[in-house]
């Protein structure tokens, strides 16, 4: 892994492999550079203030304070979002008519180890975007709107459930799921949003993610005394130990990009008393949405399976699951020529595409692009990990978020300003809407 995962001493000339030629509109990108350049330094404030206050299980007040206050410093109209207490929404208008652009900026972190997924780069990056594109719009005379999405999830009523099922962030809380529901992202002409990961330098990924089904199963069974009378006993413990085994030798008949994952857990467990309870919490994914759904009906074979072995009764809840990334064709191909000839690398490979994030339904939904980006990280300090959430803070990670963020901000202006680009989107869409097989 580590001759794939850039350093910050590793060279940083790229000059020498970009490729020739101009990119659409270069006024443009001029306009969205200069803008994310002036705003680095504040951006830069504004990640290491996130990072120093990790929030999770969309309990991000002091984020959505510190996000809503420096959008409305810089002229926007933000809202709150009824039901997402920590959601905000921040609007910028120009001119009348003209399309919708849509942009996400995450804000959560996880359990025990910070912001070890980045999402402090991805809520800046969100910003700038933002506001390159309304820098753009203003200074050419671009009509349109842009609306910034902060994306938490659950409102605090299902918080106890969450911490229960450890369901986090963008993998399980599925905010932007509950904003499309109330209609958030409707009349979006194309939404963006980036993600980082360990990759090779100067590299912005294209890959797509895992789509994934949720179990939550619980066994239910009978207590006994473990020594005078355990033939009296149903055991709830053992059902969940046979169905961990029963998934375990599953794997063996899976396909190596299919993902099962879980664990298991109990109420007043104790050596002498037989265990009526088990809870387990699971994860399945594959490189589809039906394939994930395909493989989780097998899984839930080795929980039925596994109570009928112990007497046990079982419950099997089918939670919200998650749409693997579909990368809208126009817009990655546009993603890429802007990169090839001003920034450096465009790989298919990395980036987050073992792992899942619910903006697979904003793709389901509508043309949308999610690139990762790399930044430099210690040894099998990937996503996740102490090491990530320290890589996520240092300047040279900022850097390469300026970069992505100039990048994704241009394809969003040109959504804006090309028409003939526009149709070829919403048409990209259309042709994977018809062929994804879900």
């Amino acid at each position: 892994m580590s001759s794939a995962v850039w350093r910050p001493e590793d060279d940083p000339d790229v000059r020498s492999s970009l490729e020739e030629g101009e990119v659409y509109r270069p006024d443009i990108l001029e306009v969205i550079e200069a803008k994310i350049d002036e705003m680095s330094q504040d951006l830069r404030a504004l990640s290491l203030d996130i990072h120093k206050h990790p929030e999770l299980l969309y309990e991000e007040v002091h984020a959505h304070k510190t996000y809503t206050d420096f959008m409305r410093r810089q002229g926007w109209d933000v809202r709150d979002v009824d039901g997402l207490p920590t959601a905000w929404i921040a609007t910028f208008q120009h001119g009348t008519g003209g399309r919708i652009l849509g942009v996400n900026s995450e804000m959560d972190a996880l359990p025990g180890i910070g912001h070890a997924c980045g999402h402090n780069l991805i809520g800046i990056s969100g910003v700038a975007v933002a506001c390159a594109a309304r820098a753009a719009m203003e200074q050419l005379d671009i009509s349109g709107k842009v609306v910034l999405l902060g994306t938490p999830g659950m409102p605090s009523s299902l918080l106890p459930r969450c911490r229960q099922l450890a369901y986090y962030g963008e993998e399980g809380g599925f905010g932007k799921v509950k904003m499309l529901d109330r209609g958030l992202y409707d009349g979006m002409d194309a939404c963006l949003m980036v993600h980082p990961a360990p990759g090779p330098r100067h590299s912005i990924s294209l890959s797509s993610s895992l789509a994934l089904v949720r179990y939550r199963v619980e066994y239910t069974g009978h207590t006994a005394h473990a020594a005078l009378s355990p033939w009296e006993g149903v055991n709830a413990l053992d059902a969940a130990v046979l169905a961990y085994n029963n998934v375990a030798v599953l794997r063996q008949q899976l396909k190596p990009t299919h993902r099962v994952h879980g664990v298991f857990t109990g109420k007043d467990w104790y050596p002498n008393i037989i265990p009526d309870n088990a809870v387990m919490n699971w994860i399945v994914r594959a490189k589809t949405t039906a394939e994930a759904r395909d493989t989780a009906r097998r899984v839930r074979a080795c929980f039925e399976a596994a109570a009928t072995a112990t007497g046990c009764t079982v419950t099997i809840e089918d939670v919200q699951g998650g749409h693997e990334l579909r990368q809208n064709v126009a817009l990655g191909e546009e993603l890429r020529d802007v990169v090839r000839k001003r920034y450096g690398v465009i790989d298919y490979e990395w980036g987050i595409h073992s792992a899942s994030t619910d903006f697979g339904h904003v793709t389901y939904a509508m043309p949308a692009i999610h690139p990762g980006f790399s930044i430099p990280t210690e040894p099998d300090g990937g996503n996740h990990t102490r090491g990530f959430a320290s890589a996520a803070a240092t300047e040279v990670a900022h850097d390469a978020t300026m970069v992505v963020s100039k990048a994704l901000a241009a394809v969003g202006v040109r959504v804006l300003t090309d028409d003939a680009f526009a149709k070829k989107v919403k048409e990209t869409y259309e042709e994977d809407k018809r062929t994804r097989g879900a």
